[in-house]
């Protein structure tokens, strides 16, 4: 299989429990990756990254695949604006508390 078709096949899903073993270092089930398991699961994880999900992550692997890294002020930047787009649950006037 190409790599090409093995990131067409990865669900969202997949890429999520491969994402998570490799920052864990475990499968979902407990048992601990070993060395070439977990170099192939992050190798998937960044060609993932490069070719289908559009993170907005302070650090990924771009298309070109080169790592992209945001600097402090632009994660920031992205949190505010981020912040200012949520809608509050509830507004309560002084009168109905």
């Amino acid at each position: 299989m190409k790599l090409d078709e093995i990131v067409a096949a990865m669900t969202p899903e997949i890429y999520a429990n491969l994402r998570q073993a490799v920052e864990t270092g475990k499968w979902l089930n407990g048992d601990t990756l070993s060395e070439e398991q977990k170099e192939n699961a992050m190798q998937a994880v960044m060609l993932y990254q490069a070719k289908v999900a559009h993170s907005d992550e302070h650090m990924t692997v771009g298309r070109d695949g080169e790592i992209v890294e945001k600097s402090r002020q632009q994660l920031k930047q992205e949190l505010r604006q981020q912040a200012t787009k949520q809608t509050p649950i509830a507004k309560f006037s002084k009168d109905d508390i």
